[in-house]
């Protein structure tokens, strides 16, 4: 049930210009991440630029009401869901216009709001992109959304992760400050004051405008795909690729992750993605070689009993494309794998931005992601790890429904992630209904609230939380979800206390995220 609204506080925001909502229904919405359910908000305002953001945060904080920056709504860690009541949270969505495309000085400056699919369809003519250029989810996602929680994807396996592209950013601080983190052509000059704010989870400030660099885009690609018998072999082909530098994005799924792709996905939807693809090719034979290629393969290409990873390479020439799929082909191999059809990888590069239909199950289940980023060298004794989690629950898992599926991936320069995620059956909440496609939500049943099952997940949740940290992961989209600040040196947390009471003094921003 939603805060009955506290009048007087709000016309004080509302006297600043911006828009305020406190009607139940948008209340209990943005209460929502994709996980979990936050406490009661009193308000939800939508600033149109930094001038709005910085006088409405200015306004809320200085009546002593905490402040939280929401992005795309895609945090399934509690990025936006405080267990603080009567919170008002800024929907930065309408702060989406692009500032400026340089292509002098090779940057591009946009507000928060802005997606990573807006972003990269501005970019296209001009024939430039962000060296990382998005999340899967990018559809929603926005550019300030990753530079506060980090991810990973496109661009990832040779660039690195989200904040990586980041050269400077405007912040708006608790009590309303403009602070420019630095110039916007280098990072950093002198000690850098935009890492500071980078994958903070808004626990630092919001951020308003984000310049990010800019490259050209590549005009040749590559896609293969493998199978290999278990997940030793295919971390150890994964960390081989990412050292060698070959790919810009590699990723696996486990058995039962390939399985719940093929169950859901359709050649329906292939066609769709395929006519995009088919569009981008150079000429006319090539585009009616590749449409051919993954009509033949149909959707029975994969053997789901087994591990697959998929490859993708790209190049300014067709030749160093190949080759670098050529080395990638050579190391898989070499670890066990079968080469197959490269479906996969072509479907998605087609439409790297698609519908976020995957946020509930085949059967309408809940999900949730639960990863952890690892050397190389320690990553195949934490997926064991994990399997062994599983395999001790499994009875109980299988009474309740409970099914997972694991995802991996490279993140050039820094080793993998490995994703476990958890199935269950449940109530799907708002923020799943107004992401999901309604042809698609249609076709999925509607379950009950399942309480047994919740409770599950969530103990599970934590049982992986904790043994990511037992085996020294690092992770994204911190939220309220990771124990980063467990894994601190003493010294660098007193450091990061410090730091948050300097702009934060009452910590009203963002309470509770990053643990502070």
């Amino acid at each position: 049930m939603a805060t009955k609204p506290n009048l007087s506080a709000i016309d004080h925001i509302s006297e600043t210009g911006v828009a305020v909502l406190t009607d139940a229904d948008t209340l209990d919405y943005y209460a929502h991440d994709v996980f979990e359910r936050g406490a009661d908000l009193l308000a939800v305002v939508r600033p149109s630029n930094t001038k709005e953001l910085s006088a409405a945060v200015a306004a809320t904080t200085a009546q002593n009401i905490a402040v939280i920056p929401r992005g795309g709504g895609m945090s399934y860690t509690g990025g936006y869901t405080s267990k603080q009541p009567d919170s008002v949270l800024f929907d930065l969505a309408a702060m989406d216009r692009i500032l400026e495309i340089n292509e002098t000085d090779m940057t591009v400056t946009v507000e928060a709001g802005c997606t990573w699919a807006a972003l990269h369809e501005a970019l296209q003519p001009k024939g430039l992109r962000t060296p990382f250029w998005g999340t899967l989810s990018g559809l929603k996602a926005t550019v300030g959304g990753g530079m506060s929680q980090n991810g990973i994807f496109w661009g990832s396996g040779r660039y690195g992760s989200a904040v990586q592209s980041c050269i400077a950013m405007e912040v708006v601080l608790a009590d309303g400050t403009i602070l420019n983190t630095g110039k916007n052509f280098t990072r950093p000059y002198g000690p850098d004051l935009t890492g500071l704010f980078l994958a903070d989870t808004g626990a630092l400030g919001m951020k308003a405008t984000i310049t990010l660099r800019l490259l050209p885009e590549a005009k040749a690609h590559g896609y293969a795909s493998f199978t290999f018998e278990n997940h030793e072999d295919t971390l150890a082909a994964l960390g081989a690729i990412e050292r060698a530098g070959v790919s810009t994005e590699c990723f696996g799924f486990d058995p039962s992750l390939n399985a719940i792709r093929m169950k859901r996905d359709s050649l329906t939807s292939d066609a769709k993605a395929l006519g995009k693809m088919m569009r981008k090719q150079g000429t006319v034979w090539g585009a009616i070689k590749e449409g051919a290629k993954v009509v033949a393969a149909g959707r029975d290409f994969m053997d789901e009993a087994k591990f697959s990873l998929h490859v993708l390479t790209e190049a300014r020439l067709q030749a160093a494309a190949d080759d670098d799929l050529a080395h990638a082909r050579k190391i898989a191999l070499a670890h066990g794998a079968t080469e197959t059809e490269n479906t996969i990888p072509k479907i998605i590069r087609a439409n790297p931005f698609g519908p976020l239909n995957s946020m509930l199950g085949p059967e309408g289940q809940r999900w949730a992601p639960i990863h952890g980023l690892l050397p190389h060298s320690r990553a195949t004794d934490c997926y064991s790890a994990i399997i062994a989690l599983f395999d001790e629950h499994k009875d109980e898992m299988d009474a309740l429904g409970i099914f997972t599926g694991t995802l991996v991936s490279s993140v050039g320069g820094s080793g993998m992630i490995i994703e476990p995620c958890l199935y269950w059956p449940d109530a799907s909440n708002p923020l799943h209904r107004d992401t999901v496609e309604d042809a698609h939500l249609a076709k999925l049943p509607k379950l009950d609230p399942n309480p047994a099952a919740w409770a599950f997940t969530q103990r599970m949740k934590q049982a992986l939380v904790d043994l990511f940290l037992d085996h020294g992961a690092a992770h994204f989209q911190i939220g309220r979800t990771y124990r980063y600040r467990d894994s601190l040196d003493p010294a660098a947390d007193a450091l990061l206390v410090d730091m948050k009471k300097s702009v934060d003094p009452r910590g009203l921003m963002n309470p509770g995220a990053l643990g502070l």
